[in-house]
């Protein structure tokens, strides 16, 4: 979600009434019958269902309300498991309790020569000594949403993990489920999380990379875009907010001047730094091969907003410098030298151009895995535009060979009408928009809708998948799994894939006879990884 400092009179408005309301189901049941304003959630109303009507959808597909407040609310991201059960991040402390620079034009000094969230937190506390208490007054969380009977909508949600209220946290920004655990983004940290007891409250909180957000920057531009790559390591990105990370083995990894794209293993050992000069970019996508991609963000000084191509060693040309250079050029060489368009000869040779430039405020982000949709969206992309207004859409495209690169082609709108600020694909076929609702700041609301195709419901691919899913795919016969490397839903493929290699030799010994056994080129790009 693309951050502004201008909040909207509807929104003022809104919280002024909704203080004379009673409070919602979840805030109750951490404060009693009278919350903090910062923690209010709106009840329940028709109105997710109304807004349906104002919404443009690509043709031939349908949306539905999945859920709505008081289940969510101020949603800024979410992912589904493979039941279909939905962690949403939720944020509370987005202007209580995590400011902007552009409030605090008079730490810029201090905040350009930060480098470290240790730097960052004795700015703070050196300024804003009398309201330090106010910092830490709300906290963002991640809320479990779920579909208990089945009829298509969620109707039941618990606060699955909460207590991120530190002067170093939030904004809560990225959150996956993956193989039992729950990763969650919320600087400087990110946590695994896992529900033992399956009370679907988290009991086990472990920090596995701590150090991201070594500036008070921007917001929004925080830890994002927590994506599984085909290796079966962790993906993530940063905003120029930055990082500065001393590993569990003591290798210091930092990029204090520029956003970033990360990996590493599951426990967070490992970590890698591996593209670098990006301002904002949040989710992060794999096409079928491999290939990495993420859209981000402009400065607001003229630039656009980029697709990008994220390849080991790159450099995007950003650095936070730039930000708040006006004279005697906004942006100095960044506009100047075209770095934010695609190649040209103004730009500088060391850098990796962006493949386009797309969207206004790039936020979530998905590639289709292959069924569900209508055939015409194979292999496309749905590039979530937050903009803070209605105007807020998903672009879905295609990219193609382009000499060492790629051109973005296909290029059509999925959905607009929304707040939208994340997507996923669900089991079920379906894909999943979450609606902030209205304007910058925070509402109080927060819906999920689906949108289908209503004529693939009962299609015997989506049903598999759907079922595949749930039930999981280890401890199945090998011979089934090589089978399913060549399956048409990249979600099959990749856990054939990681369920191949976690029999060992045997399924790594499998997986090398398929790869040289002329299966067709999809199958054999999983047996290679």
């Amino acid at each position: 979600m693309k951050s502004s400092n201008v909040p909207g009179l509807i929104q003022a408005l809104f919280i002024v009434l909704t203080a004379l309301q009673p409070a919602a189901r979840g805030a109750e049941e951490i404060f009693g019958a009278k919350p903090p304003v910062g923690y209010l959630v709106a009840p329940a109303s028709k109105e997710g269902e109304a807004a349906i009507k104002k919404f443009r959808l690509a043709p031939g597909l349908q949306a539905q309300l999945w859920a709505a407040e008081p289940h969510a609310a101020n949603i800024v991201a979410f992912q589904l498991d493979d039941q279909g059960k939905a962690y949403v991040v939720e944020t509370f402390r987005h202007s209580q309790g995590v400011t902007d620079i552009r409030s605090h034009m008079d730490w810029l000094d201090e905040e350009l020569a930060s480098r470290s969230v240790e730097d960052r937190i004795a700015i703070l506390q050196k300024h804003e000594q009398a309201r330090l208490a106010d910092y830490t007054r709300y906290s963002d969380r991640v809320r479990l949403v779920w579909d208990s009977n089945g009829d298509g909508v969620a109707d039941q949600a618990s606060i699955f993990s909460e207590g991120y209220n530190g002067l170093a946290e939030g904004l809560a920004a990225g959150v996956l489920p993956w193989r039992g655990s729950v990763y969650f983004a919320n600087i400087p940290n990110l946590w695994k999380l896992r529900d033992a007891d399956g009370n679907k409250v988290a009991e086990e909180k472990v920090s596995i990379l701590s150090g991201f957000g070594v500036r008070t920057g921007f917001l929004g531009h925080d830890l994002h875009g927590l994506t599984i790559g085909p290796d079966g390591k962790l993906y993530f990105t940063v905003g120029d907010r930055g990082a500065h990370i001393v590993t569990k083995d003591g290798r210091t990894v930092s990029n204090p001047e520029t956003g970033a794209f990360y990996r590493c293993r599951l426990d967070g050992s490992g970590l890698e730094k591996i593209a670098s000069g990006l301002r904002n970019p949040q989710e992060i996508a794999f096409d079928d091969f491999g290939n990495w991609f993420t859209g981000d963000n402009n400065s607001d000084g003229g630039d656009l907003a980029r697709w990008v191509a994220l390849v080991e060693g790159g450099d995007s040309g950003w650095h936070i410098g730039y930000q708040f250079l006006e004279q005697p050029n906004a942006r100095g060489p960044w506009i100047a030298e075209k770095m934010d368009r695609p190649q040209n000869d103004l730009q500088p040779s060391y850098i990796l151009p962006p493949i386009a430039n797309i969207a206004s405020g790039p936020s979530g982000l998905a590639y289709y895995p292959g069924t569900g949709m209508p055939e015409r969206y194979q292999k496309h992309f749905f590039l979530v535009d937050f903009t803070g207004s209605d105007s807020s859409s998903v672009h879905t495209f295609a990219l193609q060979p382009q000499g060492a690169g790629f051109e973005l082609v296909d290029r059509g709108s999925f959905i607009t009408g929304l707040l939208v600020t994340d997507i996923a694909f669900g089991p079920d076929g379906g894909a999943y928009v979450s609606d902030w609702v209205a304007g910058w700041e925070k509402s109080g609301k927060g819906r999920i809708y689906r949108v289908s195709d209503p004529s693939r419901k009962e299609h015997a691919t989506v049903l598999q998948v759907k079922e595949l899913l749930a039930s999981g795919l280890t401890g199945r016969p090998v011979k089934e799994l090589v089978g399913m490397l060549g399956h048409p839903d990249q979600r099959i493929r990749l856990r054939a894939q990681f369920a191949l290699v976690d029999l060992g030799s045997g399924g790594m010994r499998a997986l090398k006879q398929a790869a040289a056994a002329g299966q067709p080129q999809i199958a054999r790009v999983h047996e290679a990884q």
